[in-house]
This record gives C-alpha cells, sequence and structure tokens, in this order.
C-alpha cells in the first residue's frame, strides 16, 4: 500500500497487520504476464502505447508491466509516472501530499495511455488521473490496470486490466508489494 494511504487511514499512524497473503511474487509476475498479452492484444501491438503509474503504488507495476510487455513483443513503450493528489475531489476533507515529481516522456497527443495502479477501490483516485493526464495532452484512449480491483466503486469506472478481483470489506485494507499482495487491517 502507498504511504500515502497509510498516513491517512484512521488510526492515523497505524501498522497494516496483513491476515492473508493473497497472491505472491510468483503470482504477481504471471498477472503481470497476462496482462502484458491483453494490452499487447487489444492494442494491436505497442506503436501508440504509453504506460503511466500512478504514484506511489502504480509506479514499480507500471515499470515491470513494461519489461514484460518489452519481454514480449521485443518493444519497449515509453515509461512515466503520474501523481494526482492536486486533482483530487478530496482536496480540503484530508491533507494534499503529492508524494513525488509526475514525468510523462512523451507528449500524449494521440496515444494510447495504460494508466496502471496497485489497488482500484473507489475510483476517486483514477478519476483524478484522468484529469491529470489530459494536462499532457489529449490522448486517443486511456485504459486502466490495476493489480488489485477490490470492489466498493462510488464512481462509474473499470479496468480494463486486472490482475486478480478481490471482494473485500471496507474496512479491510489491501497492500501490493514486491513480494506479493497481503490483505489485512490497519491497528493502532
Amino acid at each position: 500500500m502507498a504511504e500515502r494511504e497509510r498516513r491517512q487511514t484512521p488510526p492515523y499512524g497505524g501498522v497494516f497487520v496483513a491476515h492473508a497473503r493473497i497472491m505472491d511474487a510468483d503470482d504477481m509476475a504471471r498477472a503481470l504476464r497476462r496482462m502484458a498479452h491483453e494490452v499487447i492484444e487489444r492494442n494491436h501491438g505497442l506503436d501508440q502505447v504509453v504506460v503511466v503509474g500512478l504514484q506511489t503504488g502504480g509506479v514499480p507495476l507500471a515499470g515491470r508491466l513494461a519489461d514484460a510487455l518489452e519481454e514480449i513483443d521485443g518493444i519497449r513503450p515509453p515509461v512515466g509516472s503520474l501523481d494526482v493528489a492536486l486533482h483530487r475531489d478530496d482536496i480540503g476533507l484530508r491533507p494534499v501530499v503529492p508524494e513525488a515529481a509526475t514525468e510523462i516522456p512523451v507528449d500524449l497527443d494521440n496515444r494510447i495511455v495504460v494508466l496502471v495502479d496497485d489497488v482500484l477501490f473507489t475510483g476517486r483516485t483514477i478519476r483524478a488521473a484522468l484529469d491529470a493526464a489530459c494536462d499532457f495532452g489529449r490522448p486517443r484512449s486511456i485504459q486502466l490496470a490495476v493489480m488489485v480491483d477490490r470492489g466498493h466503486r462510488e464512481l462509474p469506472i473499470r479496468p480494463d486490466y486486472v490482475g486478480k478481483n478481490l471482494p473485500t470489506r471496507r474496512d479491510e485494507v489491501v497492500d501490493v508489494h514486491l513480494e506479493g499482495v497481503d490483505l489485512g487491517v490497519m491497528q493502532k
């Protein structure tokens, strides 16, 4: 889970306690490889594809997805990162903490942008990402790849590529990291 979510999830400053390992590193690698095949198939190659990871959890996954795309197709698409903190609709309700600089390596005009995030929950981060991405051009299309879709959508947003559908309770927390995906809770 991104450090931003750790700080903002009550109890503030809590500790994540895992109850179950949902995916291990091998499961994640297989899911990323499957998603890479789906990206290539849907877009008929990678000529116009740009992979953009959302800060913070989506950035390492975007790099790994680009690695898988290159391994399969022989072409590594441009990879960028996007911080959506200033585009969120909850500014004023919780602290705005930009995590890292946005780096988009190419103009997004008429490109196919694959946004990558670790966990899809309410959809509000993705809504902010759609606004933020359009600051860098007018993409031909924007697609969404997530490692975990946990449901509980508040906005009509649906991912194009999913590593794992994981129905959860609202009070549960999903932690995606290099070693796998854990399900747990935040405790004081």
